[in-house]
C-alpha cells in the first residue's frame, strides 16, 4: 500500500490543523519519507507578502480582487515549491489549499457586495493550480461553539466575524469537499490531540492505493 504524496488539511479556524499537520509530518518522517510542509497562502516571498495584505485587515478590496490575490499566491507556491518538491519525490502537506479559498470567498457577504460563487472560484482555481489537486484532503471538523471557544482573543480578520460566520463556513467546507479533484475525508477534531492524530493516521493508511 502506498500513501498519497500530496495532502491538504482544512477546516474552520480553531480545529487544530497546525498541531495535526505536525503530528502527521512526524509520523511520515518516521516511516522514512521526506516531508515538506507548506502554508497556503504563504511559503514563498510573494505569497508571504500577499498573505500580509489579505489577512492584515488594513486594506479593503473587491471580492474578486481578493480571490485573485489568493489564487496568485497559490499559483506561485505550486510552480516554485510544490511541483519541484513532488518531482523530487517528497511528500507534501499543505496547511489549506484551494478548498479553503472557495469556501471563504463564497460565504462572506461584505458591504453589500455579493460573494464570488463556488463555481467561479473552482474554475479560476483550476487555472491557478494547473490542475494540481491534493491526493487526499483531510477536513478537520468540530462544532462551531467548540472551535470558537478555542480561538479566544487570537483572531485575524476572517476569524473575527463571529460564530454565525464560522457556522456558514463549516457548512460550506462539508458541501464543497467532494469537488477537490482528489479524495476527501472528514475527520472529527473533537477529543484529545492523540485521538485526533490516530483518526488521521487511520484515514491516511486506509486511503492509500
Amino acid at each position: 500500500m502506498t500513501i498519497p504524496y500530496f495532502f491538504a488539511f482544512d477546516g474552520i479556524d480553531g480545529v487544530g490543523k497546525s498541531t495535526q499537520i505536525d503530528r502527521l509530518a512526524d509520523l511520515l518522517r518516521q516511516q522514512g519519507r521526506d516531508v515538506l510542509v507548506v502554508r497556503d497562502p504563504g511559503s514563498t516571498e510573494i505569497g508571504l507578502r500577499l498573505r500580509e495584505i489579505l489577512l492584515g485587515g488594513e486594506m479593503q478590496m473587491h471580492r474578486r480582487t481578493e480571490a485573485m490575490l489568493f489564487m496568485a499566491s497559490r499559483c506561485e507556491m505550486i510552480e516554485s515549491v510544490l511541483r519541484p518538491a513532488l518531482k523530487a519525490g517528497k511528500t507534501v502537506i499543505s496547511d489549506r489549499f484551494l478548498l479553503a479559498n472557495v469556501v471563504y470567498q463564497s460565504t462572506c457577504d461584505r458591504g453589500g457586495v455579493a460573494p464570488v460563487t463556488p463555481e467561479e472560484l473552482w474554475k479560476l482555481g483550476r487555472l491557478a493550480c494547473g490542475n494540481l489537486n491534493p491526493d487526499l484532503t483531510l477536513l478537520l471538523d468540530m462544532p462551531v461553539e467548540t472551535a470558537f471557544a478555542r480561538l479566544g482573543a487570537e483572531t485575524d480578520r476572517m476569524e473575527s466575524r463571529g460564530p454565525e460566520y464560522l457556522d456558514r463556513v463549516r457548512s460550506a467546507f462539508l458541501e464543497q469537499l467532494p469537488h477537490t479533484g482528489g479524495k476527501g475525508v472528514v475527520i472529527s477534531a473533537e477529543g484529545s490531540v492523540d485521538e485526533v492524530a490516530s483518526r488521521i493516521a487511520d484515514a491516511v493508511l486506509s486511503n492509500g492505493e
